[in-house]
């Protein structure tokens, strides 16, 4: 893939813009031509787009060009001249050698590539940054291009970052849009085989990043648990598929192993909520606040009750009103202790079914406090869930129907994941990257500085804790090269992501697997900041970059110019095109949805240079179409 305007992503080069002023640090060394001579041997110099003016150690010529290093800043820059005027005639080539000659530099082949590319590109940098950028050049890891190496080097000298490997590596491994999901599988690798570190950290650190690698199993613990729960309320199911669903769900740790088949639905109410757990909307909450409540309590209660079903988004209509029938009879009985009690027991049962039987029809959704079906099923099962713990619970429940021998769990198993499956959506989508993105701590600085943060499932997070794991003198080389890769990755991300005044860029790059499928996607968001400093929707650039194992590579180039979309899918499969009609419709309905214009979407093949067609026709092709990954 040749196209520039596809190449890995790199910051646009070039400091030395008419519109960006020339800052000058002691050391550095430039090539600059003498536009005019003052008193004092003070001199008017051109680098570049810019010009400076700065006083001269000995007297030059007007015209010349050389090679001059700053020995002094402040008020007055003060330079001196390292090589002599610079004929016309002499070649790049021969100027550099005599510039490196001149400061004692090594003329290595790699020495030569780092001088001249910063030659070219008219940036000052230091002697000591060359020495550096030197060896690094001599000792690029495996996969890193040359011309990526320079391009992360450019950008450090520009945005004066730290000249160190950290940052350098950092660069390096962020501007990649692809092995995302390699570097993952080869530090989980390395992390289960690891003797030597705590096995705390081990765990939290391989579940965190199985919460990574499978974004949507929460999805598929929800669907489980709603039918365990429906086999369980269902008084016609045998009771061996009854004791197994208890079974399933006390192994997952969601009911107490004391519960039985006749108590199981009271158990709950055995443990009281703390308040640091509570979170408003809670129907398990709800159910208790009844239980404990006193006798002349019960009209509050009722309005209670009414105002969380009117609210509830969770429920159907027709739920509803069954559930208010329920209240409504409730209010014609003697409000005594035991009616209240028969009335929270009854409740429990019917929002069992109901939240149960919607899991399906809801589960992507979350109701206004931001809670799911399988929230509001934990919430009346346990009494100390609480949404942060839940997604543990969930995926410890699919790790116990897996390792189920039960015929009855083994095919509710295969269920749930045909039913998350066909249920993916935009909606799905959108879950699973914030999912991935929240796992992997790709914000974490940002989130320390948020007054709402959760320090303790921020901590959690797989950054954090990969700087625990570097901080560990007793780690296996083995194991911290690849933490080191990872940690690399996360912090290019970051640092490839900037401003220029109200130009912003935002690049992320998301691994991720559905249903044993894999891939790599990275985003390249480039936009501007509205007066009131938000993100101006009605105009961006938006590049996806994606390696899927169908469709393989593909780029997606989505501009938006005053709220009209249009999309370039470039893609070397011919069928694509044929694919992707029954699902423009749907992309322009979409849009529409949200206020803004399909204009059109285009579909081409990526352009290739005589090499890259060479080595793309000795590949083996593909028998036959096995399908494809996504909908775009």
């Amino acid at each position: 893939m040749t196209s520039t305007s596809f190449n890995p992503i790199q910051p646009q080069q070039g400091p030395m813009q008419a519109n960006q002023a020339l800052v000058l640090r002691e050391g550095q060394v430039f090539h600059g031509t003498i536009k005019q001579l003052y008193p004092d041997q003070m001199a008017e110099i051109q680098v570049g787009g810019n010009r400076l003016i700065a006083k001269l150690e000995v007297p030059l010529a007007a015209g010349d060009t050389h090679f001059f290093q700053v020995t002094r800043t402040g008020a007055e820059t003060e330079l001196k001249v390292v090589t002599g005027p610079m004929p016309q005639s002499m070649g790049s080539q021969q100027q550099m050698l005599q510039l490196l000659q001149s400061m004692n530099l090594p003329q290595t082949k790699e020495m030569q590539q780092v001088m001249g590319h910063f030659l070219k590109a008219q940036i000052p940098i230091t002697r000591e940054q060359l020495l550096q950028a030197e060896a690094w050049m001599k000792a690029l890891p495996q996969g890193v291009a040359k011309q990526d190496a320079l391009g992360a080097m450019q950008r450090m000298v520009e945005l004066k970052m730290p000249f160190t490997n950290e940052v350098f590596q950092a660069l390096v491994q962020g501007a990649k849009t692809t092995g995302m999901s390699t570097a993952l599988q080869n530090f989980v690798s390395q992390l289960t085989n690891e003797p030597n570190i705590s096995q705390e950290l081990k765990t939290s650190l391989l579940t965190q990043l199985q919460t990574v690698a499978k974004p949507l199993e929460n999805e598929t613990g929800g669907v489980i648990l709603a039918r365990a729960v429906q086999t369980l309320t269902d008084q016609t199911a045998s009771v061996a598929n009854r004791q197994q669903a208890l079974v399933l769900l006390k192994e997952a740790g969601i009911l107490p192993k004391s519960a039985t088949l006749p108590n199981w639905q009271s158990m709950p109410a055995q443990t009281a909520i703390s308040s640091s757990q509570q979170q408003p909307g809670q129907a398990g909450q709800m159910i208790e606040q009844i239980m404990a409540a006193k006798q002349e309590e019960s009209t509050m209660i009722v309005q209670q009750v009414r105002t969380f079903l009117q609210n509830e988004g969770l429920l159907t209509m027709e739920q509803k009103n069954q559930l208010q029938q329920m209240v409504e009879r409730f209010t014609q009985l003697p409000q005594t202790k035991q009616t209240m009690e028969v009335f929270a027991r009854q409740l429990h049962e019917q929002l069992l079914k109901a939240f149960s039987s919607n899991s399906n029809s809801h589960l992507f959704t979350q109701n206004e406090h931001g809670l799911t079906v399988k929230d509001q099923l934990l919430s009346l099962l346990k009494s100390d869930a609480a949404p942060p713990a839940n997604d543990m619970l969930m995926r410890n429940l699919v790790r116990t129907s897996n390792a189920s021998l039960q015929p009855a769990i083994q095919a509710l198993m295969v269920e749930a994941e045909a039913t998350v499956r066909n249920a993916v959506d935009s909606k799905a989508m959108e879950q699973a990257l914030k999912t991935v993105i929240k796992g992997l701590g790709i914000s974490y600085e940002a989130a320390l500085n948020s007054k709402a943060v959760d320090v303790q499932t921020l901590a959690q997070s797989v950054k954090p804790q990969l700087l625990s794991l570097l901080h560990d003198t007793q780690v296996t080389p083995a194991l911290r090269d690849s933490a080191e890769v990872l940690m690399a990755r996360l912090n290019g991300m970051q640092l490839l992501s900037g401003e220029n005044g109200h130009q912003h860029q935002l690049i992320m790059q998301v691994p991720l697997e559905f249903f044993g499928r894999q891939m790599d996607a990275t985003l390249q968001w480039n936009g501007r900041m509205g007066k009131d400093g938000k993100v101006d929707a009605d105009f961006a650039r938006v590049l996806f970059y994606l390696n899927m194992e169908s469709l393989q590579e593909t780029v997606i180039d989505m501009q938006v110019q005053n709220r009209i979309v249009t999309i370039t899918v470039f893609n070397d499969d011919p069928q694509l095109s044929i694919l992707a009609e029954p699902l423009k419709q749907s992309l322009k309905g979409g849009l529409r949805d949200k206020e803004y214009k399909l204009s059109g979407i285009f579909i081409k093949p990526f352009e290739r240079t005589n090499h890259e067609k060479a080595i793309q026709n000795s590949k083996t092709a593909p028998e036959q179409w096995n399908g494809v990954d996504f909908r775009v």
